[in-house]
């Protein structure tokens, strides 16, 4: 199904017309005519998917219709990580050229300046706030920040939130939220604290279910079995030669990502670091020069495995096993987006095969287990019912709400202002618990078409494939004159991210 076959204002149809979006991905499909319509909505969908633009269009359309005479947040979307809130944003700028709909980004770290921006950014009415839950709870306590006239509420990347400690972060926001209010909930998954949290916020809503935690099918999938003294070795015959393509490698120590870059640099490769022991400035500087080809090879926690869309990463590869399988499909995820291939790589050493063993299972397929190099010798069998790594870390189930070592913002135990709170009243009575929950499926010409929106081969072509076009304004947009505020931007800063995700 194409854009323009949604009855979008011209405004709107402009932005996408500029950024080269045609055709929508199966969760666009699937869910923008849900968001006109104004039901509440819970929608699991793959990492890659387009999840981003799939909110960000339909409340968009509804924010230019209804415009905002009384200057006061109508849109909040809560983001797990800054990384995530600032690509958000900059999607947002892109969709939003020829529309006077201002936003906010509003996140930890900083100087007080970046505080006083979100401040004003708030108080000055922002169409969209996009915000973390420990920032923005900070806001709400002294910046005098109201969210009461809030008539759109997002919650992207759920399942990390809550992952990450952010339950009672979540409850307190939406304490300050009024009762009449559509919410969006987006997850890459749904275990059952997810759907607790759902039947704590949603109103009878609508169940969109995309292919769940299954990775891309153009990703080609790997593994070395290796012993854990073999890896670096391994590193270095991988990258003994010239890259042609931008790469991740992925792992979850901090130490041994810095370990890792100084071993690459000793190499004379074009590397950097990427961890929340980083200054925020020299975070998005880093995540700048990879995204603009300065730098070739990035090395990161799973600060970076979820929602940092990024085009051209050909290579991912796993220096040690994730925790957990939703972990292996996210950092893999980073390749193969927007209908192009890539090749993910693991090392698998021999404490290890547990754990990989269950991300096989839960993909259901048998990842292929590569040789190993000559010169390094062999590894050890794959026999991961032996494995100490089989037992005890890294089950999926159990999380409590502390987190559990991700990088990004996050809670370390107990309440941060002593709130006592119950986490689990509900907001308002007319959000039954009960409700029943409608599945929304996709049509099957949706579900097997490619995860990213088509693009058109010749940027003159565009115009004539292009079916509706009423002739919107092309104007630039004006905006409100806020700080803190982003009023006007390049639509050409975001067409990077052609899956809207």
């Amino acid at each position: 199904m194409r854009f323009d076959e949604i009855d979008f204002e011209d405004e709107v149809l402009d932005g996408l017309y500029d950024m080269n979006f045609e055709e929508m991905t199966p969760v666009q499909e699937a869910t923008i005519p849900v968001i006109l319509e104004g039901r509440d909505l819970i929608a699991c969908a793959q990492t890659g998917t387009g999840k981003t633009a799939a909110y960000t269009l339909p409340l968009l359309n509804k924010l230019l219709v209804e415009g905002n005479e009384d200057n006061v947040v109508k849109t909040l979307v809560v983001v797990p990580t800054r990384e995530l809130a600032m690509q958000i944003d900059t999607q947002l700028q892109g969709f939003s050229y020829y529309m006077p709909v201002s936003t906010t980004v509003v996140y930890g770290g900083g100087d007080g300046r970046g505080w006083e921006q979100q401040k004003q950014g708030m108080l000055r009415g922002a169409d969209v706030v996009i915000a973390t839950p420990g920032r923005l709870i900070a806001h709400l306590q002294n910046s005098g920040v109201d969210l009461s006239h809030v008539k759109y509420f997002v919650l992207d990347e759920a399942d990390r939130m809550l992952d990450m400690g952010f339950f009672d972060d979540i409850m307190t926001i939406v304490r300050r939220l009024p009762e009449e209010r559509q919410t969006l909930m987006f997850s890459a998954t749904l275990p059952p604290k997810i759907r607790e949290l759902a039947k704590q916020i949603l109103r009878k809503p609508a169940e969109i279910n995309i292919a769940v935690s299954k990775p891309n099918e153009a990703i080609e999938q790997g593994a070395y079995i290796c012993y854990e003294t073999q890896k670096l070795g391994l590193i270095k015959e991988l990258f003994s030669k010239p890259l042609d393509t931008k790469t991740i490698v992925f792992s979850s120590s901090k130490l041994k990502v810095k370990e890792l870059v100084y071993a690459f640099k000793r190499m004379h490769l074009n590397a950097a670091a990427m961890h929340s022991d980083l200054e925020q400035a020299k975070r998005e500087e880093v995540m700048l020069d990879f995204k603009n080809g300065k730098i070739d090879l990035l090395v990161a926690t799973d600060i970076v495995a979820r929602g940092i869309d990024i085009e051209d990463i050909g290579v991912v590869i796993n220096y040690d096993v994730p925790h957990d399988p939703e972990d292996y499909i996210h950092r893999i995820g980073r390749t193969a987006r927007a209908s192009a291939t890539g090749r993910a790589l693991t090392f698998v050493n021999e404490k290890e095969q547990g754990k990989f063993h269950r991300i096989e299972e839960f993909m259901e397929r048998e990842v292929e287990k590569l040789p190993m190099p000559e010169k390094l010798g062999a590894g050890p069998e794959y026999a991961p019912a032996a494995s100490e790594g089989g037992r005890g870390r890294g089950r999926s189930k159990g999380r409590g709400g502390k987190g559990r070592g991700r990088d990004g913002e996050r809670r370390r135990g107990g309440r941060r202002d002593g709130r006592s709170e119950s986490a689990t009243s509900t907001p308002s009575a007319e959000r039954n618990p009960a409700a029943k929950v409608e599945t929304v499926v996709p049509s099957p010409a949706s579900s097997s078409s490619a995860g990213g929106a088509a693009v058109s081969a010749e940027g003159g072509s565009g115009s004539a494939k292009r079916r509706r076009h009423r002739g919107g304004r092309r104007h630039r947009r004006g905006g409100k004159p806020t700080d803190g505020t982003v009023a006007t931007a390049s639509a050409q800063s975001a067409a990077s991210s052609k899956n809207g995700e």
